[in-house]
Formats: C-alpha cells, structure tokens, sequence
C-alpha cells in the first residue's frame, strides 16, 4: 500500500508539472517569428501580468474537460443567474475544477504524509480532497447565485416604486427602465444591471415581451418573474402601465407585510434552543453555583463530623 501511494502521489505531480510546462512556458516562438514577423516579437517582448498567465492557464484546463452542449447550457444559466456573463466564463469554471481536483489531493497528501495512518485511509482521503476538489467550485456558484438572488429581491421594491414614479410622471416603460437602472446603480447595482441588460436587448432589435421575458428566465427571482408577467399582460392587452404597476406594488407591499409576520410569528419558536442551550445554563451556573460551592464548603463537613 505505501508503494502505491508514492507511486499516485508521484503521477499526480507529475501530471501538474507537465500541464504547467505545456500551457505556460513551452512556446513554439521560432515557427511563429516565421510566420507572423516581428509584431508577434513585440507581443511577446511584452511583460505579461501574472494573475493573466493564471487565467491563461485555467482557461486551457477548461478546454481540457469535455462537457456535452446540454450540460454547457446548464451551466450557462447557473453562470447568468450568479452574475458571470464573459464569454469565457465557463472554461474558467471547468478550468477551476480541475486545477481544485489537481492541488486539493497534493494538499491532503502533504498533510497525511507524516501521519501514522493506515494506508487505505490515507488514499481514501485523497480521493475524497479530489472530490472535493473539484465539487467546491459547484457549491460556490450556488452560493453566489443564491447571494445575488437575495440583493435582487432586497432591491425589487425600491426599484418598483421608483418604475411607478416615472410611469405616472409620463415616462414610458422603457425610459423609465432605463431611468430605474441610472437611479440604482449605487444602491442595488444586481437589479440595475438586469434593467440595463434588458434595455440592451430591447435596443439590439428584441421585442419588449421577449427582454422581459429574458429578465425574468435570467434571474430565476420569484418576484421578478411576476413582476415582468404583469407587463407582459399589460403592453399585450394595452392597459395602462401605470395601474398594473401600482395595483403590483401594493399586493408586493402586502405581500412583504405577510412574510414579516410569517418571519416575527416564528421566532419564538427559534429561540427555543438558543435559550435552552446557551442561555439557562448561565443562569444555572449564576444562581445554583453559589448555594453549591456554600453546600460543598459547609454543609459537607458538617455532615462528616456528625
């Protein structure tokens, strides 16, 4: 079993190295001085910034894992849904899972190496680093797509109001789109940037009922999506924009009344176990310790002399 556990740890580092030798430093820059001539020279006389030949490098990682269209669009959307829209946002997270799937056993194998334990154990670690490694960028993107949907329902009720201003001061929807999306960027700039995403698509030749329906698929935020139902149904009945708007920012309004109730209501409840477990044992501790320390010091010896 120790053979074949130096024998993995010695696959896995060489493995690293040569990806890091193939993708960073081995450069074929004769062939390319002939072909291309001397502006490749003055490309490559350019000092590159590290954290680039880092993103260079997990980049080409993410080239190397294979995904099916079905899966990329998948992934796609989860990307959109946490804010990471760049082209290449996808090789940089498969690239990530590899290089996680690559360092995280490397890591656990340093840090069993010195211990006494059974050699089974010790691979089992290092393949569960492995999963672990290449799962945790997963788990993040959750993460920041769950954060990110909290800022746009925290900010959705400013950002009706503000719609239902500019509605009823003449504005038509989409100037006033574009107004919310200018009045929010500083406050809630998750919810400013959808509305000037929108408003892109719209100006790039969309209909408005696709870019709010877009809005609404991007997001994947319950209040959102019916927010931009109701103008769907509005701009496509041709009722007036500024009651739909209002009649929606009461029942939200009413709505966010509900939950904090539902929220106040539950509260005792969860205080239940910090009050058992952190709390009763101090008072415990406050008002009986001193009658038991009085017990122990008095009552004992007098006891034992009886």
């Amino acid at each position: 079993m120790v053979f074949l556990f130096s024998l993995l740890l010695f696959v896995l580092l060489a493995a690293v190295f040569a990806s890091l030798g193939l993708n960073v430093w081995a450069r074929p820059r004769a062939a390319i001085d002939r072909i291309t001539g001397n502006e490749v020279e003055l490309e490559q006389a350019a000092i590159r910034h590290p954290s680039l030949v880092f993103h260079d490098l997990i980049d080409r990682l993410g080239s190397l894992l294979p995904a099916s269209p079905k899966e990329a669009t998948v992934v796609e959307r989860r990307l959109m849904r946490a804010g990471f829209r760049k082209p290449g946002a996808i090789k940089l997270l498969y690239g990530s899972k590899v290089l996680l799937a690559l360092l995280a056993p490397l890591a656990a194998a340093g840090a069993v190496a010195a211990s006494e334990a059974d050699p089974a154990n010790k691979i089992m670690m290092l393949v569960g680093a492995t999963a672990v490694g290449f799962f945790a960028p997963n788990e993040y993107l959750r993460m920041a797509a769950k954060r990110r949907q909290k800022q746009i329902r925290r900010g959705l009720p400013n950002a009706l109001d503000l719609l239902v201003v500019c509605v009823e001061s003449g504005l038509g929807l989409d100037q006033a789109v574009v107004q919310v999306a200018k009045e929010l960027e500083s406050a809630h700039p998750e919810i400013s940037e959808e509305f000037a995403l929108m408003n892109l698509e719209m100006k790039a030749g969309k209909r408005r009922a696709e870019a709010l329906r877009n809005l609404g698929e991007r997001t994947s935020v319950e209040e959102l999506k019916k927010l931009t139902a109701v103008l769907i149904q509005a701009d496509k009945f041709g009722t007036s924009v500024a009651q739909s708007l209002r009649a929606h920012s009461d029942y939200m309004r009413v709505q966010r009344r509900q939950e904090a109730e539902e929220k106040a209501a539950k509260l005792g409840v969860k205080l239940v176990f910090p009050i058992f477990f952190c709390i009763l044992p101090s008072l415990f501790v406050v008002t009986v310790g001193p009658m038991f320390v009085r017990i122990i010091r008095d009552l004992l010896p007098m006891i034992n002399n009886m």
